[in-house]
């Protein structure tokens, strides 16, 4: 940041290991609008991703870095970035994971204190608690996207200065799941050609990517209960999957096998259109017995109006308490209870969701106002 840069739009520069898909991508390229709509600079450095050219069609501009390799020769960004963020009078220097956030932390702190950027991390996941995942907690400034992520970082890193961490939701565009959106007829068509065990069935839908924690298990074992109380329940698993997966997935069409549900349980992989899926969807699902820091495809069901049941705990928990208390199932029990539970939401007179609590706009305006305030902060002193 140079000193005579009062004047001039923010610089601003968002690190992470990739831009292929996910809610940390998916946010990064949010801001990165938002903060070119304000007449700003914004850099994401990266390797590439299938979002990159989303990026860029924003205004945004990207450094095909790979930063977020766990190996010794990833170190060889450090004088680059320092070089990159002298040569750019970045103002924000942002990390939101791990590796990128030791890369931009080293830098950092090499360079002049009078002249450097604000650094900044955010708390997007609860990672194991160990020295590596520390960085995390480190920025000048601290960003959590929920109480969860906040409270997990005060109880498992001691010493952390509570004035350093700033609590900003994540946030779901209005316009993007609006209320009550259905798909088109042409849509609709489609889908059934694709899927047509669909087209009387009550569909209810795990999105994310595919890992162990995420509850594929249970959600086979629930869709399994709840056929035997109504045989027009199917469910749907919506999200793709690395190579290191494939075991696991493996695992679970076995089980899918077993308990012969192939024509019940769907696989769609990764999709682009998660909008039409959603309301497409009865009921759609969060069963990571590992809480979420957030729970975004929650939110953006939820915002369109879409009934949604997830275990009662972390960021998902704090969003069905706001928006569909109904939803929340509890950690205490078992998939039959949740069977029940869930059964219950199926039905014509059951709630619906309120309104969305957590608008994107309102969120990425409190980001960028933050970031505003930490440069003026840093120019004062």
């Amino acid at each position: 940041m140079a000193p005579d840069s009062t004047q001039r739009p923010l610089s601003i520069a968002q690190l992470l290991p990739d831009l292929d898909s996910g809610g940390v991508e998916r946010g990064t390229l949010e801001i990165s609008q938002a903060a070119v709509q304000r007449g700003w600079h914004s850099w994401v450095l990266s390797k590439k991703g299938r979002l990159v050219d989303d990026l860029l069609k924003d205004g945004g501009r990207h450094l095909d870095w790979d930063i977020g390799g766990k190996h010794p020769w990833t170190l060889r960004w450090i004088p680059k970035l320092i070089r990159f963020c002298h040569e750019n009078d970045i103002d924000i220097l942002h990390a939101r994971s791990r590796m990128p956030a030791w890369l931009a932390y080293m830098a950092w702190r090499m360079m002049p204190s009078k002249s450097r950027p604000v650094f900044v991390t955010t708390v997007h996941g609860l990672n194991s608690v160990n020295a590596y995942s520390r960085i995390m907690t480190r920025g000048e400034r601290v960003i959590t996207v929920s109480k969860t992520a906040r409270a997990y970082v005060l109880k498992n890193y001691q010493g952390i200065d509570e004035s350093r961490i700033k609590l900003i939701y994540r946030g779901v565009d209005d316009t993007t799941f609006p209320r009550g959106y259905q798909p088109s007829d042409a849509w609709f068509e489609k889908w059934h050609s694709s899927y047509s065990q669909l087209k009387n069935a009550r569909l209810l839908l795990l999105p994310g990517r595919i890992s162990r924690r995420k509850g594929h298990a249970e959600f086979v074992d629930l869709i399994a209960r709840l056929r035997e109380m109504d045989a027009n329940v199917v469910g749907m698993l919506v999200g793709g999957w690395s190579a290191k997966q494939n075991g696991y997935v493996g695992e679970i069409k076995s089980e899918i096998a077993k308990k012969g549900l192939n024509k019940a349980v769907l696989w769609a992989g990764h999709r682009s259109d998660m909008k039409e899926i959603y309301a497409a969807s009865d009921l759609v699902l969060s069963l990571s017995r590992k809480p979420e820091s957030f729970g975004r495809t929650i939110l953006e069901a939820l915002s369109i109006g879409v009934r949604c049941a997830g275990l009662d705990h972390g960021g998902v928990g704090e969003i069905l308490e706001t928006m569909f208390p109904q939803g929340r199932l509890a950690l205490s029990g078992n998939v039959q209870s949740w069977a029940n539970d869930t059964f219950a939401l199926l039905k014509p007179e059951a709630p619906v969701p309120r309104p969305n609590a957590f608008p994107l706009e309102k969120i990425l305006t409190q980001e960028l106002d933050c970031y505003q305030r930490w440069v003026a902060d840093r120019r004062k002193t």
